[in-house]
C-alpha cells in the first residue's frame, strides 16, 4: 500500500483495523512529513561537513521516502505495547539530524519494510554498509552468543546507539574512548545479565574505573590510556580461551605491548617470556601479576605484598621460607611501600627481566648479586651475599648445618617444655588435691604467710631494680618480637598497627636489647665487686694460706646460686611429694627451680644476644663470617625467644604466681621481703640456718612497704596480666599453624 493509497483507505474506512491509527496519522501529517524531510536533509548536510556521511547501498530499497515514514512516526499517538508497557514510536528527529546517518533513508537500515502499514520491524541491517565489522562481529563472543539464541547478547545498537549514532571520535558517542567503560558496564555490570549468562567478571567495570588505567582515562582525561576495546578488541571480542583472542594467555604480553612496547621486549627475553614462547602456558603473564582490571600503581597500596603472594603461587616452597625471614615478616605486618622499604621478590629477582641466577644477566648472578643487595644495604659485602632468603632448615641435603641447628633447637624446645610441663602439672594436681581435701586450712595458712609482724629481707633494692629492668625489657622484646614470628596471625598485625609498623617495632626491640645488656652487665659488675671485696677473707691472716673451705662455701654454699647435690635431693623429694610418696620438702634461701631460672637468664642473654647482634650488624659479622651465619642466627634467635617467652609466661609464672598458695601474685620481688610464717612454711632450712648462725636480726626489716605496696602491685598486675595475654596469643598462634 503506497502513501496515497493509505490516505484514501483512511478516508473510506478500508484501512485494516490494526493499522487504523497509523493511516489516520498519515493523512494528517503528510504535509508535516515533507517539512521534516527538508529539515533532515539540511541537518544531514550540516553534519556531513564534520564527518563523511554514510551513503545508502545501491541495492537498498528506495520504495519509501523518509516523509512517508514520518507521517506516522511524528504522531505522539503512534505507540506499541512491549511486556505490558506502552512505548512511544515517535522518531527522534533532532538526534537523527546530528547523527552520522542523517542523510540516509529509514529503509536503508530497515530493509525489511515492504509496506507502510507493517508489523513490528526486525533488527536493522548494518552489514550491507559495514561488512568488515559485521564479519568480525559474527565471530565474536557477542555475535556467536546472539546466533545461538542469546537475546541479551550485545548488538550494534547496544553499543553505538540507534537513530542518534555519532562518530566514534565524538565525545558524545557512547563508544568514545572515555565513555566506553560505562557503555560496556550497561551489560557487564547488570546483575540480571551477569547471572543469566554467567559472566565471569561482573565487577570488571568498577574495578577498571578504580584502576590506574581508568583513573588516567576518566579522571585525568588522558585518552592514550587504554579503554575496554584496546585490550578486548572492537567488534571481534573473543573469550580468553579462544586462541586468537587478544586476552588469551599466550597473547596477553603482545596485547599489553601495544602500549608498553619496551616492557614487552624485556619480558620476552626473561625466563617467563622464553617459556611462554615455547608453549608453556603455566608461566605468568602481565595479568597474573598486575591483574586484568584492577591494575594499580606499583608504588602505592600493598602491591609488594600482593606480588609476593603471586610469586608464591608458583614457587610455594621459596615463598614459605621467605615469609619466615625478616623481609617476609615485615611485609606481612607493615606498610611495605613506605620507607624504609622492605624487599619483595622482585626487588631481588627483577621485575619483567627475571632470569635464573646461572644467567650472567640475572640480578642474582655472581657478578650482579652484590650490586643487587647494595640497593637496600649500601655497605653489603661479598660475604653478605651468601645469606639465603629461601633457606629451608628442614632440607638436610642442601643446608646440612642449618638443619643440624634446627634439630638442636627443636629438641631443646620440646625437651624443655615437656620436662617442666610435667613438673608443673604434677605440682598443680597435688596442690589442687590438697586444697579440695582441706580448703579451710589451706586458706588460713595462705593468709598467715601474708599477714605477720616479723618480716625478713630476701631481695636487696639493687636486686629488685635489676628485676624491674628484666621484666620491662623482656615484655618489650616479646611484644615487638613475637608478632614477627607469628606474622600470619591477625593479632600480630593489630599489635604492629598499634606500635606503628615494623620500623618503630625494630627500634623498640633494639632498645629492649640495650636494657637487657644493661641489667646483665650491672649484675656481672656487682658479682665482680662482691668477689673483689671478699678476696681478703679467703686468706688466713695468721698463716697467709688460702682458705679452700671458705672458697668452696662461697661457690657452693646455701647462699650461692650455683646448683649443688642438695638441689638434686630437693628436686627428688619435691617430685615424691607430688605423688604423695613423701613429705613436702623445706628449702633454703634458693630453690632448685629458682636456680634454674637464674642460669636460664645467662643462657638466654648469651644465645639470644649473640644471634641478635648478628642480625643487628650483619655487615660487620659477614666481614669475617659467611653470610649463611645470618640464617643460623635468625633460627636460633627466633626459637630461643619462643622458648624464653613460653617458659617465663607459663612455667616461671606458675612457680611464682599461679600456685594456689601464691595466687594471684607473689609480691616479694617488689617488696623484697617475706614474712616469718612464709619462711617457716617454705624456707624453713633458711630460717633455721640464720637463727643458728645468729644472723636472723641482720635480715629483719621494718620499712614503709605498706605505704606503697598498692602502687607496686598495680605495676605487678599490669606486667603479669600482659604476660598472660601474650602467652594465650602465642599458644593460639602455634595451634593455628599446626592445624593449617
Amino acid at each position: 500500500m503506497t502513501a496515497n493509497q493509505t490516505t484514501v483507505a483512511a478516508a473510506t474506512g478500508d484501512c485494516p483495523g490494526s493499522a487504523l491509527r497509523h493511516c489516520a496519522a498519515g493523512f494528517r501529517l503528510r504535509t508535516a512529513g515533507a517539512v521534516w524531510l527538508c529539515l533532515l536533509v539540511f541537518g544531514g548536510l550540516v553534519a556531513g561537513g564534520a564527518t563523511a556521511p554514510a551513503t545508502a547501498p545501491t541495492n537498498a530499497p528506495a520504495k519509501f521516502a523518509n516523509a512517508d515514514c514520518l507521517g506516522c512516526h511524528l504522531d505522539p499517538n503512534t505507540t506499541r505495547v512491549v511486556n505490558g508497557k506502552t512505548e512511544s514510536l515517535v522518531f527522534p528527529t533532532n538526534a537523527f539530524a546530528h547523527s552520522i546517518h542523517a542523510n540516509l533513508n529509514c529503509v536503508d537500515c530497515h530493509t525489511d519494510v515492504t509496506d507502510l502499514v507493517h508489523d513490528p520491524l526486525g533488527p536493522p541491517d548494518c552489514a550491507h554498509c559495514h561488512e568488515p565489522e559485521a564479519k568480525d562481529y559474527a565471530t565474536s563472543i557477542h555475535g556467536v552468543s546472539h546466533l545461538l539464541g542469546s537475546s541479551g547478547a550485545a548488538e550494534c545498537w547496544d553499543c553505538h546507539g540507534s537513530h542518534g549514532i555519532l562518530p566514534v571520535n565524538n565525545p558524545a558517542s557512547p563508544v568514545f574512548k572515555m565513555n566506553l567503560p560505562f557503555t560496556c558496564a550497561k551489560c557487564h555490570s547488570n546483575p540480571g545479565l551477569t547471572k543469566e549468562y554467567e559472566i565471569q567478571h561482573p565487577s570488571a567495570a568498577k574495578e577498571y574505573i578504580d584502576s590506574i588505567h581508568g583513573q588516567a582515562l576518566i579522571k585525568m582525561g588522558l585518552i592514550v590510556a587504554p579503554s575496554c576495546d584496546d585490550c578486548h578488541g572492537v567488534h571481534d571480542i573473543k573469550r580468553a580461551v579462544d586462541r586468537d583472542s587478544t586476552i588469551n594467555h599466550a597473547n596477553i604480553a603482545k596485547t599489553c605491548g601495544k602500549c608498553h612496547l619496551g616492557i614487552e621486549q624485556i619480558y620476552d627475553q626473561s625466563i617467563h617470556g622464553q617459556l611462554l614462547a615455547k608453549g608453556n602456558l603455566r608461566v605468568p603473564v602481565c595479568t597474573d601479576c598486575h591483574t586484568a582490571h584492577q591494575i594499580v600503581n606499583p608504588a602505592i597500596n600493598n602491591f609488594k605484598e600482593v606480588m609476593d603472594e603471586q610469586c608464591g603461587g608458583c614457587h610455594p616452597s621459596h615463598y614459605r621460607y621467605y615469609r619466615d625471614t625478616y623481609h617476609g615478616q615485615a611485609m606481612a605486618l607493615g606498610r611495605p611501600n613506605v620507607a624504609p622499604k622492605v624487599a619483595a621478590c622482585y626487588d631481588c629477582h627483577g621485575y619483567h627481566d627475571i632470569l635464573p641466577p646461572s644467567d650472567p644477566r640475572s640480578h642474582l648472578s655472581k657478578t650482579n648479586i652484590l650490586a643487587t643487595c647494595q640497593q637496600c644495604h649500601p655497605n653489603a659485602n661479598a660475604g653478605f651475599t651468601q645469606y639465603d632468603p629461601h633457606a629451608n632448615p628442614q632440607d638436610a641435603k642442601h643446608y646440612p648445618l642449618l638443619h643440624a641447628v634446627f634439630l638442636g633447637m627443636t629438641g631443646l624446645l620440646i625437651g624443655t617444655f615437656a620436662f617442666f610441663g610435667l613438673h608443673t602439672l604434677g605440682w598443680l594436681v597435688r596442690a589442687v588435691w590438697l586444697y579440695l581435701h582441706d580448703s579451710k586450712t589451706f586458706r588460713e595458712a595462705k593468709i598467715q604467710t601474708q599477714v605477720d609482724d616479723e618480716w625478713f629481707t630476701r631481695f636487696l633494692p639493687f636486686e629488685r631494680f635489676l628485676h624491674l629492668l628484666v621484666v620491662s625489657s623482656f615484655l618489650l622484646l616479646v611484644i615487638t618480637g613475637m608478632p614477627l614470628k607469628f606474622s600470619y596471625t591477625h593479632w600480630a598485625k593489630v599489635i604492629f598497627d598499634i606500635i606503628g609498623g615494623p620500623e618503630t617495632a625494630r627500634t623498640l626491640h633494639r632498645f629492649g636489647a640495650l636494657i637487657t645488656f644493661l641489667y646483665f652487665g650491672l649484675h656481672l659488675v656487682s658479682l665482680a665487686k662482691k668477689t673483689w671485696r671478699s678476696r681478703k677473707s679467703l686468706r688466713d691472716p695468721a698463716t697467709g694460706g688460702f682458705r679452700w673451705k671458705r672458697l668452696w662455701h662461697a661457690l657452693f654454699g646455701p647462699d650461692s646460686m650455683v646448683p649443688t647435690l642438695q638441689d638434686w635431693r630437693d628436686f627428688v623429694a619435691h617430685n615424691k611429694w607430688f605423688f604423695g610418696k613423701g613429705p613436702k620438702p623445706q628449702f633454703d634461701r634458693w630453690t632448685y627451680w629458682e636456680k634454674f631460672d637464674y642460669f636460664a637468664v645467662f643462657w638466654g642473654v648469651a644465645i639470644i644476644g649473640a644471634s641478635g647482634l648478628v642480625m643487628w650488624f650483619p655487615m660487620f659479622f659477614t666481614r669475617f663470617l659467611p653470610g649463611w651465619i645470618i640464617n643460623i642466627a635468625l633460627l636460633v634467635h627466633s626459637d630461643e625467644a619462643l622458648l624464653a617467652a613460653g617458659f617465663i609466661f607459663a612455667i616461671h609464672f606458675f612457680n611464682t604466681h599461679f600456685r594456689i598458695e601464691k595466687f594471684p601474685m607473689d609480691t616479694v620481688i617488689f617488696s623484697g621481703r617475706v614474712s616469718k610464717n612464709e619462711m617457716l612454711h617454705e624456707r624453713k632450712r633458711w630460717y633455721d640456718r640464720l637463727r643458728a648462725e645468729g644472723k636472723l636480726d641482720d635480715h629483719r626489716v621494718k620499712d614503709g612497704w605498706e605505704g606503697w605496696k598498692n602502687i607496686a602491685r598495680s605495676f605487678g598486675y599490669f606486667f603479669f596480666g600482659l604476660g598472660v595475654i601474650l602467652l594465650i596469643l602465642i599458644i593460639y598462634a602455634m595451634a593455628t599453624r599446626l592445624t593449617h
